[in-house]
């Protein structure tokens, strides 16, 4: 990896564990977006989800307060079920593929009918969503727009939603490492193709997302609930926009 990309790295990690931090969701749509413009997939799927798995451990960690415990197991339970299909399958998406899913996301998720009433706090809804959004996850490298429709019809509080989306995304984005790591040995075919990313990297990725993911908790404290969820679907339906006209731009030029 270049030096100027390396850079750029860093400064995108940063920007997008902030909106996370804000919004719960949105700067991993980004992140991936960007790691897949210019790493092989399997690599920007695990460097991504290294990421991923540091900026929302590390937020679940703030928020450990507002954490809503008994959805993490039901939760795992459904998430195993996707984790085991899809190995089955030994399914790695294409580059066109993962654009045009990342914008499609948070698309899904706006026109959901409300009469579905996803609330994650019912009974068997948190295996429901372990399934669905960890399946996408391993596809599309984040699922985070669609996991929000699982907590915008419930009671919780904002402090609720950011900490308990944080422990559940933790959990899909070790699954996406242990997916792409060891089960389809993506690491085996970036290393014979000389596409393997330098370990350092790994390393460098994780404070600067613990830095966007303070940064972002303090706008976060100082937001109210109404423009929490009022500026949450719009910022995710536009980068989603932005992300099918990138993935129908790559079908085209393909």
């Amino acid at each position: 990896m270049s030096a100027l990309l390396v850079i750029a790295l860093g400064l995108v990690v940063v920007a997008t564990a902030i909106l996370s931090g804000i919004f719960g969701m949105a700067g991993g749509i980004v992140l991936m977006g960007f790691l897949v413009s210019v790493l092989p997939v399997g690599a920007a799927m695990m460097l991504h989800g290294v990421t991923q798995a540091a900026s929302n451990g590390y937020r679940a960690w703030l928020n450990r307060a507002h954490i809503r415990w008994e959805i993490l197991g039901v939760y795992g339970a459904g998430a195993a079920v996707a984790l085991a299909g899809l190995t089955a399958l030994s399914f790695v998406p294409d580059r066109e593929i993962v654009f045009l899913a990342l914008g499609a996301v948070p698309f899904i998720a706006a026109v959901l009918p409300e009469r579905l009433a996803l609330d994650i706090t019912k009974k068997g809804m948190a295996a429901a969503a372990g399934f669905i959004i960890t399946l996408i996850n391993l596809v599309a490298g984040v699922a985070g727009p669609l996991l929000d429709v699982f907590f915008v019809r419930t009671s919780l509080t904002r402090h609720e939603v950011v900490a308990s989306k944080a422990v559940t995304q933790t959990v899909s984005h070790l699954l996406k490492l242990v997916y792409f790591g060891l089960l389809v040995r993506e690491t085996v075919r970036m290393e014979s193709e000389g596409a393997s990313v330098p370990w350092w990297v790994f390393l460098m990725v994780v404070p600067l997302a613990m830095l966007g993911t303070t940064l972002g908790k303090k706008v976060l404290d100082r937001m109210s609930d109404t423009n929490f969820r009022k500026w949450s679907q719009w910022v995710v339906l536009t980068i989603g926009a932005v992300f099918i006209a990138r993935g129908l731009f790559a079908l085209y030029a393909a």
